[in-house]
């Protein structure tokens, strides 16, 4: 490797001649006493040769540091010389004119549309997929086949519906321009069809009553974390969602009526759109079947004095990972056969079999929204004292033969591997 003092003592050669450093970085010398920067790299089986500067006006480290750059550019798929290129002819156009300049733009109007959450997966799935490539070009000048690219990389990782999803944003932001006259065209729109074809199932979920009685079973057997063990029963005989469920601070199940506990879920933990979840009458209100007091009461020993009923084992004052529950499920055996979110499948297979006329009433237990809006908006306690019957009967025959909750909270927490 070069150093500052091997350059200085190389006197002016008679050729051209190469100073090797490291990974492709070299000083060109000329009989002219010029010394330039160049890093060769191969790029889809052609080699280039780009000069990264003067020396000594670009220093030995900043020429590696500039190296390093167009390294991790090369490793992320691209060319360095035509990304470099491109920041280029993005510095020569007015800022606002980029697409990640129109792209925060478009975001900054639509977040108070969106929850929290959704506003932070929009702007990171830009962030992270589209502007390292796309955001310093002009985007009147972006084409059908760079948008492709960009799309093609998020695919060849397996994520076909997120590069959909980024698709669709991509597609807003262009529209976006197209409406406030910076670019007329929407080439995000034109790739849709040469995308590659994703094909939708529903989450895998066992709907039959003796088998979905081996889960618990299987599970509660399985080592790992009472508190997730508990969240796991808790979740099958309520049938929430799961995101509902490990989120849970204790302030809403604090002070339950003894004789008829509700769980009263906050609208604005449910999922619905923004200008709903401010709304009181769109609360869910869960009545709870006696097991789950139960589940709740042992709970208490393991969190109660912390915010959230399911805290994160590593930092308590997070709730559960969304992960916990299910890779709980995965180590008892039930890897793409039965999922978390699976349980709602559960509930209402089984129910609606034995209760064909109660369709109605499942869906309000399950929290879908009525056809009927009026009735969606103002009867949250509809159907309460049935749901409530529903729910104990579901409890009663899920339960049938399962391991006590105080044997459960004593099962093992993890392997313990023989020398």
């Amino acid at each position: 490797m070069l150093s500052d003092a091997k350059i200085r003592k190389t006197k002016v050669p008679e050729k051209p001649q190469k100073l090797a450093d490291s990974y492709g970085l070299h000083l060109y010398l000329t009989p002219a006493g010029g010394k330039f920067w160049r890093y060769r790299y191969r790029y889809e089986g052609k080699e280039k040769l780009p000069s990264l500067g003067e020396y000594p006006h670009v220093s030995l480290a900043d020429a590696r540091a500039l190296r390093d750059e167009a390294r991790a550019i090369l490793v992320s798929g691209n060319d360095p010389s035509k990304v470099k290129k491109a920041e280029k002819s993005a510095a020569a156009i007015a800022p606002d004119r980029s697409f990640e300049a129109i792209a925060r733009d478009w975001h900054k109007l639509n977040e108070t549309t969106w929850t929290e959450k959704h506003r932070g997966e929009v702007l990171t799935s830009l962030e992270v997929e589209v502007f390292p490539t796309l955001g310093k070009l002009p985007i009147d000048e972006i084409t059908a086949l760079q948008v492709l690219e960009t799309l093609r990389k998020i695919e060849a990782r397996g994520a076909k519906e997120k590069a959909r999803r980024v698709r669709q944003r991509m597609s807003a932001v262009f529209v976006y321009g197209i409406a406030m006259g910076i670019c007329e065209n929407d080439p995000a729109a034109q790739v849709q069809k040469a995308m590659a074809p994703l094909k939708k199932g529903r989450q895998p979920a066992v709907t039959d009553l003796l088998e979905c009685r081996e889960i618990i079973k299987r599970v509660e057997t399985t080592p790992g974390h009472p508190v997730t063990k508990l969240a796991h029963r808790l979740l099958a005989i309520t049938a929430l969602r799961p995101g509902a469920l490990i989120n849970t601070p204790w302030s809403e199940l604090n002070g339950l009526d003894e004789e008829d506990p509700v769980w009263v879920l906050p609208a604005e933990r449910m999922k619905m759109r923004l200008h709903l979840k401010n709304d009181d009458a769109r609360d869910h209100l869960i009545p709870l079947p006696a097991q789950a007091v139960e589940i709740i009461d042992a709970l208490r020993k393991f969190s109660g004095r912390q915010p959230f009923a399911f805290p994160n084992s590593r930092h308590a004052h997070k709730p559960m990972s969304e992960n916990a529950i299910g890779y709980l499920l995965n180590r008892a055996g039930y890897h793409h056969k039965h999922v978390p979110h699976g349980w709602r499948s559960s509930f209402s297979t089984i129910m609606n079999e034995r209760h064909p006329d109660s369709r109605a009433i499942i869906d309000f237990t399950l929290a879908h929204v009525p056809k009927d809006k009026v009735e969606a908006a103002y009867n949250r306690a509809l159907y309460l004292k049935q749901r409530r019957e529903l729910l104990q009967e579901w409890a009663n025959i899920l339960l049938v033969d399962q391991m006590p909750i105080s044997e459960v909270v004593k099962t093992p927490r993890r392997v313990f591997k023989s020398k």
